[in-house]
């Protein structure tokens, strides 16, 4: 549980530090265009400064893209990693119950105090899976959002 919430922690930072990058990137683009217009020089040398701007935008975002695409493969990566450990602890925990019931019915049925025993001792097994089955899926829920 731990390792999840180590997750979604660095998720977290991931994502504030891409919208900071994200923010100084834009207003980089709207300070230097700001300062181009209002800077004193000719037409023809606004124009250049524009045009070697717009270069620089677009080879920047590029680079977004790229770095995009790549924390894109990283989160389904990482989803796709969490939900398989999920649908094992699932499978063993439902095996596991499956033979305590076995197990206990076997041991109880021959008197009733006993019987009633055992489905006291299952129903507790069940409730506990069941919790059991809860924590994590609120555990993957939280982890891939």
């Amino acid at each position: 549980m731990a390792q999840n919430q180590n997750q979604t922690k660095d998720q977290n930072e991931n994502i504030n530090s891409k919208d900071f990058l994200i923010g100084t990137l834009i207003g980089g683009i709207v300070g230097a265009s700001a300062a181009l217009l209002f800077a004193p020089k000719s037409g023809r040398e606004v124009r250049g400064d524009l045009n070697q701007s717009a270069g620089y935008v677009r080879e920047r975002a590029g680079e977004w893209k790229d770095v995009a695409y790549q924390k894109g493969t990283e989160w389904k990566d990482r989803a796709v990693e969490t939900s398989s450990q999920w649908s094992q602890n699932v499978s063993e925990k439902s095996q596991d119950l499956s033979s305590r019931v076995k197990t206990k019915v076997g041991e109880f049925r021959n008197t009733n105090d006993e019987a009633e025993q055992a489905a006291e001792e299952v129903a507790e097994a069940i409730e506990e899976a069941a919790e059991e089955l809860e924590r994590q899926q609120e555990t993957t829920t939280t982890t891939t959002y």
